[in-house]
């Protein structure tokens, strides 16, 4: 309102010749400060007075008249109190870098809150496709948010993608099983008619030794099918053990004395080593059996003449632990994770045409063998220097194996 704006008008020669009456109010000292900037030569059109015993600081503009009136007057200044303090640029500057950082750090909490609130139902779906991606899990679906979002149609259309997965899964498990079924009879038929022919008296030495390397194929063919057979009945859930208390000692004297057997022929050295008491665990025999054989077998023929085989039992009070170790051809770093996978082959010196022939399913076997029995199985090989399998069977406890002894 008015009491608070001051009006002043000077003449050309700086005299004033109306002030408001809100000016004629002002302190004398005052009022000389507004006739100093009023008779500054040139005019500062713009600023600020800090009037004392006037109410505080002042705004002001100064406007000078042209026209008809520049010969009686020379300017118009309008002042006007602030109703609150006066900041100056170098104020202003100050107070924006003490506020700034705190608006700053309360934007990125507030931020981090809602992300992490819109952001929480995406994680929940992530670790619930990590957790069916293993391919044993196909049965399981995600969890879908209500509403009709780009996270709700996501979460359908990974489900819908996820049955027709599982579908396609089961097809394949379901006519591998049958497939290596059927083939089962047939194979047998064949092996049969091949062994009789095999020993006829009057046959040629020549058809002999074919039929001999056709029995080896139909042998090979009907290894890989009993194979399969057992992978499909696993995947389906219809390969169950039963487990029964048993000695291990036994089962791994046994696959040493097969491995010493391979090795005679081939010219490698067999170290056996096995504790001196029984090592009791749950488990069957029969796949126990398979498990060792197919590793000691493996070790024996990617061990050049002249290398070794260390085949080692040992157990504490909550795990018995198998390690065959070779001295063989070795397996590349980057080969090593897909060793367990089927089918997978290494490289050419382990294809089924090679020098050392094979289907690629045993170590697959020995992979669910001891993950059916509630164990684990390792793998450390370098090039040329050999390889490392471990398995770990759990034990239903008490006390450690003894020393150990060389057989």
């Amino acid at each position: 309102g008015l009491p608070r704006d001051l009006i002043f008008i000077t003449d050309p020669a700086n005299r004033p010749v109306y002030i408001s009456r809100a000016a004629s109010e002002l302190d004398p000292s005052a009022l000389q400060q507004v006739l100093r900037t009023l008779q500054r030569s040139p005019l500062v059109t713009r600023g600020a007075l800090a009037l004392e015993g006037s109410g505080g600081p002042h705004r002001y503009a100064i406007d000078t008249l042209g026209g008809d009136v520049q010969g009686q007057i020379r300017a118009v200044m309008v002042a006007a109190r602030l109703e609150g303090p006066l900041r100056g640029p170098t104020q202003l500057l100050l107070s924006m870098l003490i506020v700034s950082p705190v608006i700053i750090l309360a934007s990125a909490i507030m931020g981090y809150w809602l992300a992490g609130r819109v952001l929480r139902p995406l994680d929940v779906m992530v670790g619930e496709v990590e957790a069916i991606q293993d391919g044993r899990s196909l049965h399981r679906r995600l969890a879908v948010p209500p509403g009709d979002d780009e996270l709700s149609r996501l979460g359908a259309n990974l489900n819908a993608m996820l049955s027709r997965v599982e579908r396609s899964f089961v097809a394949l498990r379901r006519f591998t099983a049958d497939a290596s079924h059927e083939l089962k009879t047939p194979l047998m038929v064949l092996r049969a008619g091949v062994e009789r022919s095999l020993t006829h008296p009057e046959a040629p030495e020549e058809i002999v030794d074919a039929l001999d390397g056709t029995l080896r194929q139909i042998n090979e063919m009907t290894e890989m099918v009993t194979n399969l057979l057992t992978l499909a009945r696993a995947d389906e859930g219809r390969a169950s053990l039963v487990l029964a208390t048993g000695d291990l000692v036994p089962l791994v004297a046994e696959a040493g004395e097969t491995a010493e057997i391979l090795g005679e022929s081939q010219g490698v050295t067999v170290l056996l080593e096995l504790p001196e008491r029984p090592v009791m665990a749950a488990i069957e025999a029969g796949r126990i059996r398979q498990l060792l054989l197919n590793l000691v077998t493996n070790a024996v023929k990617y061990t050049p003449a002249g290398g070794t085989v260390e085949i080692t039992l040992a157990a504490d009070a909550e795990h018995a632990t198998v390690v065959v170790r070779d001295s063989g051809i070795g397996i590349a770093p980057g080969d090593v994770p897909h060793v367990f996978e089927r089918f997978w082959r290494a490289d050419p010196s382990r294809s089924r045409s090679g020098d050392r022939p094979g289907t690629g399913l045993g170590l697959a076997i020995c992979q669910w063998v001891t993950e059916a029995h509630g164990g684990t199985i390792g793998l450390q090989s370098r090039p040329g220097r050999g390889s490392t399998f471990t398995v770990s069977l759990p034990l239903p406890g008490g006390e450690p194996a003894g020393a150990s002894h060389a057989g």
